[in-house]
Order: C-alpha cells, then sequence, then structure tokens
C-alpha cells in the first residue's frame, strides 16, 4: 500500500524527473543495479541515473561529494534524494520494502560473515537506520584518495551494525520512526545522529 501511495504522490515529479534526466544528459533516465535481496535472491534496483552513462565502468564504485562523473542534475537529485524514488517500482514488485536495510551488491554479500546473513532474511529497504545516519555519504568520503577504502573502513561497519539493529527490533513503530526520520533528514545536511 505504501509504494502506491508513493507512486500516486510522486508519479508526476518522478515522469518530469526523468524527462529533465533525458535532455539534461545522453543516457537513459533510470540507473539500474544488481543488487542481492531476501534470502539472497538477486534483482534489478531502479534508480534515477545521476551520473554520466557509464559510470560504474570508469571509476570506483563509491563516489564522493567532488566525483566529476555526477552530472549537475544529479547533485541536486542526490541532495535531495530524489533519485531513489523509482524504488517505489520495486517495492511494488515485491523485491523491497518501504524499510529496511539497504540491498547490497553481491561482492559486499558475499563478504558477509554469519550474522550479518542475517540481513537477508527480511526484504531489503528504500530507508533504513543507515539511510539516516549516513545522509551525507557521499561528503563523508570526500577528500579520501580512495573512496572505496574509505567506504569499507568508516561506513560499511557501521551500516552493517544498523543493520542488524533493524533486522532485531524491527516493528511497525520501528518503520513509523524511520520513515520520519528519514523525511527529517532531507532537510538537513549531515544526517542524523541516532
Amino acid at each position: 500500500m505504501g509504494a502506491i501511495g508513493g507512486l500516486v504522490v510522486f508519479g508526476l515529479p518522478m515522469l518530469i524527473i526523468a524527462f529533465i534526466i533525458r535532455r539534461s544528459s545522453r543516457g537513459p533516465a533510470l540507473y539500474r543495479s544488481q543488487r542481492v535481496g531476501l534470502h539472497g535472491e538477486l534483482f534489478e534496483l531502479l534508480k534515477f541515473r545521476t551520473m554520466v552513462q557509464d559510470a560504474d565502468q570508469v571509476g570506483p564504485s563509491s563516489t564522493t561529494a567532488e566525483d566529476p562523473r555526477i552530472t549537475p542534475i544529479g547533485h541536486l537529485l542526490r541532495r535531495w534524494k530524489l533519485d531513489e524514488l523509482p524504488q517505489f517500482l520495486n517495492v511494488l514488485r515485491g523485491e523491497m520494502s518501504l524499510v529496511g536495510p539497504r540491498p547490497q551488491v553481491k561482492w559486499a554479500v558475499d563478504r558477509y560473515d554469519e550474522r550479518e546473513r542475517r540481513l537477508l532474511t527480511i526484504r531489503p529497504g528504500i530507508t533504513d537506520w543507515a539511510s539516516i545516519r549516513f545522509r551525507d555519504e557521499a561528503g563523508i568520503l570526500a577528500g579520501h584518495p580512495d573512496a572505496d577504502a574509505a567506504y569499507l573502513e568508516l561506513i560499511e561497519p557501521e551500516k552493517l551494525r544498523l543493520g542488524l539493529k533493524y533486522v532485531d527490533e524491527q516493528s511497525l513503530i520501528t518503520d513509523l520512526r524511520i520513515i520520519w526520520l528519514t523525511i527529517k533528514s532531507v532537510f538537513t545536511k549531515d544526517g542524523i545522529e541516532l
């Protein structure tokens, strides 16, 4: 029900965003990334494309705020988290939930230990505790010469901890709190301390 509501509210803005992306840079409006979902099933995560076409083939997988591959409209979409809106379609298709640990790429999941594999026992979500805490992930990684190494050292351990916290504490009240804090975090630059 939440995904349908999201599409009703954001449907027209999503069409406008897709049109602007197509007019402002070469390539498709949507970026598709293979992610690992419930029980380790692979699916295509949808996002609005915020980088030049084929950017994932010419640079690191982690991006910093000053990454030259990010398009001008991409900076704006990332700032307001509008690049995530197509994931309502992933929710409608049953691949994701509104709230749950963010879906990861296969190489990251392959590194999970037994405890971390519990993250695969529930559907991944559009938002979670880590989305709120690391609202400005690109800013945190800014200035690090190796963004991927900095991500693995500074961000990934805490994201995994927060994902497991959600697995242990999931409830309707928790989901409503995360949704509220996600909306609130869109209007702050640095994220919200949890």
